[in-house]
Formats: structure tokens, sequence, C-alpha cells
């Protein structure tokens, strides 16, 4: 017959108390967001989905029914908490993080090592491009950056550089002008593509920041901005697309010195038009104010005009150094 060892059940207790008790309390930081599992199933919010939330606007109808997740239970910084041993806590840290669009996480010799990412245009001209993504996970759908995808991070880059590859292939430069210099510029630049990349770099990031709304109810990752910093061709064409720029700079400082010596001539006649009508008008407008008089003195009789007359003429007589008559014979 076997006695009971009142020190193996201390021990038991003690063990389990700091094994289970002890360390079942935790905290979660300020950057953090945690939530809990029990039994391995995530505690949810009742029944409401991503569909339920704003964040699955951004969907179409067909993502959203691929698209589906659960709300779960976020726990905030702070503490102390406590979990039970059938329990256990995923922390996810939500601080926004800088990433080279260009690196791939599964293989990281790919894209030149991660320094460049390769695209085509849509005039079959291979560039090179530059730029960095800034993400968060994102805290109403932390099911699917913790358990709907295995590595978000890395579907999220693949979306980005999908888009943005079918963007590259297809971007036109839309004229928002039809005066004749612009037309003039866009027949002197058509076909080069890279050049209206190059200046639409901030119309091609709006873009991708638009098109990858939806990351955050696909992927929980939510992209905080794009920055496409470098669009560069390659070192073949980079001789020749300096000429051709060099050549459009060249033609297009000339187009802008005729137009500005043509609006000079043209104000400047416009002024010599407005000197000679005011001079024309200051002649005519004294025969107009003496054929108004003359008109006022006829109404009072032909008398009153003979006297006008008479008086025109005595005051020319004073003045006049010499006098000629005419005697008729």
């Amino acid at each position: 017959m076997t006695t009971f060892c009142p020190g193996i059940l201390l021990g038991f207790l003690g063990w389990f108390f700091l094994r289970y008790v002890i360390n079942g309390f935790y905290t979660v930081d300020q950057n953090e967001r945690a939530v809990k599992t029990r039994f391995g199933r995530a505690v949810r919010l009742s029944k409401s989905t991503t569909l339920d939330d704003p964040i699955s606007e951004a969907l179409n109808e067909k993502d959203r029914e691929r698209y589906s997740y659960p709300l779960v239970r976020i726990i905030p910084p702070g503490g102390p908490y406590f979990r039970w041993p059938w329990e256990k806590v995923h922390k996810v840290s939500v601080a926004t993080e800088t990433i080279n669009m260009a690196l791939d996480l599964e293989t990281p010799d790919a894209n030149h090592a991660g320094t460049e990412l390769d695209a085509v245009t849509k005039d079959q001209l291979n560039i090179g491009l530059t730029g960095q993504i800034r993400y968060r996970p994102c805290e109403r759908n932390l099911y699917a950056y913790l358990f709907g995808v295995k590595t978000p991070i890395v579907h999220v880059m693949a979306y980005f550089i999908s888009i943005l590859r079918q963007r590259i292939a297809s971007f036109e430069s839309q004229a928002i002008s039809s005066s004749d210099e612009e037309v003039i510029d866009v027949g002197l630049m058509a076909g080069i593509s890279i050049n209206d990349l190059r200046k639409n770099l901030n119309e091609i990031n709006n873009y991708m920041e638009l098109e990858c709304a939806s990351a955050a109810a696909r992927y929980g990752v939510e992209l905080d901005a794009s920055l496409i910093t470098g669009i560069d061709p390659p070192d073949e064409v980079e001789s020749a697309l300096a000429a051709i720029n060099t050549a459009h700079n060249e033609v297009s400082s000339e187009i802008s010195l005729a137009k500005a010596q043509a609006d000079q001539t043209i104000v400047q006649s416009k002024r010599a038009v407005e000197i000679e009508t005011l001079r024309a008008q200051a002649e005519v407008e004294p025969l107009v104010a003496m054929a108004e008089q003359l008109r006022a003195i006829k109404s009072h009789g032909p008398e009153a005009l003979d006297a006008y007359l008479r008086n025109v003429r005595l005051s020319l007589y004073t003045k006049a150094k010499s006098i000629i008559l005419e005697v008729e014979e």
C-alpha cells in the first residue's frame, strides 16, 4: 500500500501557480495590439464580419464574397491582462513600416537583389522603377493579418506590383489644353512614354494608393502611402532619350521666345492704334463742337450768323500782320 506524499502535491501546485497563474499575466505595448484565442479560435465580436465594416467598401462584388473575415476582439495597449492556460495571446505591432518596393521577401535575389523593379511601357520600353511603400497592419482586420494569410506583406507586395506594372504598361498622358503651343509640344514627344511617366509621378502614386485601398480588406495590411521616386530607361536608350529631350527643350524654348515676341508686337500694335485713335478724336472734337455752336447760332436767325462771322473776321484782322483784300473793278 502506497502513501501519498504531500510534497509532491505542493510541488505540483507550486509549478501550476508559477506556470499558469504568474505567467498568465501579460501586457500590451503602446505600439501593439493583441488578439486572444481560446482553444485555437479567435475571440470574435458576435457574428459581424469585415463586410459590415467600411474597409470593405473598396472591394468589388466578386471580392466581397471571397474576402469575408470575422471581426475579432482587439486588446488595446495597457495591462496587466490575464489569460487562462487554454488561451493564447497574439501580439501585433501596428507601427508604420517602410519597405523597398523592389524587395522580394521570398526571393531576395529577384529584382536586381531588391534594388530595382522591372516594368514595360506601352511602347515596349523596359524601364526600372525605384521607390518605397509604407504600410501597417489594419486594426479592424487583424484576423486576416494573423490567421487569414500566411505572409500578408508578401501578398500585398505582389498585389501592388501587379497593379503598378499594369498601370505603367497602359499609361498615357492626357492633354489638358488645346493651345497651339501644347499641340506642338505633344507632337514632338509623341510615343515617348517614359517622359509622360516622369512628368506624372504624382498622378501614378495617387492612382496606386486608390487602387490598393482594398488591401486592408483583402490581407489585413493598410498601405499608408506609396512613393515612386525613380523611373530609369535601359543604358542603351538613355543617351538617345537625352538627345531627344534636349532637342525638345530647344524647340520649346524657340517656340516660347517666338510667342513672346509675337505677343509683344501685338501689344505694341494695339497701343499704336489707341494713340492714333485718340489723336484723331482730339482733332475731330473741336470741329464737332464748332458745328454744334454754329447750329445753335443759326437757330436764332441769319442775322446772328452774320454777326458771328463778322466778329470772327475782326478777331482774325487783329492777329494778322497784313491783309489782302480783293477789289472789284
